[in-house]
């Protein structure tokens, strides 16, 4: 029968130990480290959770992680990565163990400290990331049910940012400039426009999804096929909205050094000129109730 050996405890829920085939592993469960002793076997057949962290940076990061973390949380971050696994069907950035558990180990020693943190790119998290967000509220949920605390909605846009950059292989920093800069183009249009958007329309999802294709198109390297005749009606038709698009393009480019290609001016300017026909519609409708 396989086993593992104990390499090193680190609380009686959590061990790190070696395995035949993938070296060292963190292994959780419930008293799995209670008496354990270096060089103790352990079946592999009794363990319930395993993970590898094949970085020795990570491991070590870890290593240090973990006594400062609440046991019980420990289980339930790794239950909410398991989940992750099985509800996206993709393997994710080891480092998320360590990030996620830092966040969530934070938040809960803000939540009893009374000291509240404000997500001011929660509605764009959302649009952008439905599907981790859904994840990032079930995990939220469990923390909350699991640890006895009342963690607010703001921390459910944290989290889905962590579970979007294991899932894409990308820096959290990244991922989080990109929605703080949808977040600050959005409101580059409200105040061109004079208008603000209803955060639960359509016409604020489709903005905020095309910005997100956008940025998604620049970091991969994407080009857009150029439209001249588009690109003509547009400049000629909505003179207004097509100089804000450019606008918002040059934005783009000095926040994250890419240049952005002209054809992307014309596709926006076609959905702020619809942002803009709202507003017309609803100043319409308002004129109208009051004759």
């Amino acid at each position: 029968m396989s086993s593992i050996t104990v390499a090193k405890v680190l609380n009686n829920n959590v061990i790190i130990a070696d395995h035949p085939q993938y070296s060292e592993v963190v292994v959780i469960g419930k008293g799995i480290g209670f008496n354990r002793k270096l060089h103790d076997r352990i079946n592999l057949s009794s363990v319930e959770k395993m993970f590898i962290l094949r970085s020795q940076e990570e491991q070590e990061q870890y290593k240090q992680l973990l006594p400062q973390v609440d046991e019980k949380l420990i289980e339930i971050v790794h239950e909410i990565l398991l989940y992750i696994m099985h509800s996206s069907s993709q393997p994710l950035n080891e480092h998320v163990h360590i990030a996620l558990t830092d966040h969530i180990s934070f938040a809960i020693r803000r939540y009893e400290q009374d000291i509240p943190i404000h997500n001011p790119f929660l509605y764009e998290t959302k649009e952008i990331y439905p599907e981790e967000y859904k994840m990032a509220e079930y995990a939220i949920e469990r923390i909350n049910e699991g640890m006895g605390v009342e963690l607010p909605v703001d921390e459910v846009g944290f989290v889905a940012l962590h579970i979007v950059s294991a899932l894409s292989n990308r820096q959290i920093s990244e991922v989080r400039q990109h929605s703080l800069l949808i977040g600050d183009l959005i409101g580059i249009v409200e105040n061109n426009l004079e208008y603000r958007i209803p955060r639960d329309s359509l016409d604020y999802s489709r903005l905020v999804t095309h910005l997100r294709f956008v940025l998604e198109r620049l970091r991969r390297g994407e080009s857009v096929r150029e439209t001249s005749t588009l690109d003509g009606l547009m400049k000629r038709e909505y003179p207004e909205m097509y100089t804000l698009a450019w606008q918002l393009t040059k934005v783009i480019e000095n926040r994250v050094r890419i240049p952005v290609y002209p054809a992307e001016v014309s596709y926006l300017t076609v959905h702020l000129q619809r942002l803009a026909q709202k507003k017309e519609d609803e100043l319409d409708m308002e004129t109208n109730r009051e004759i």
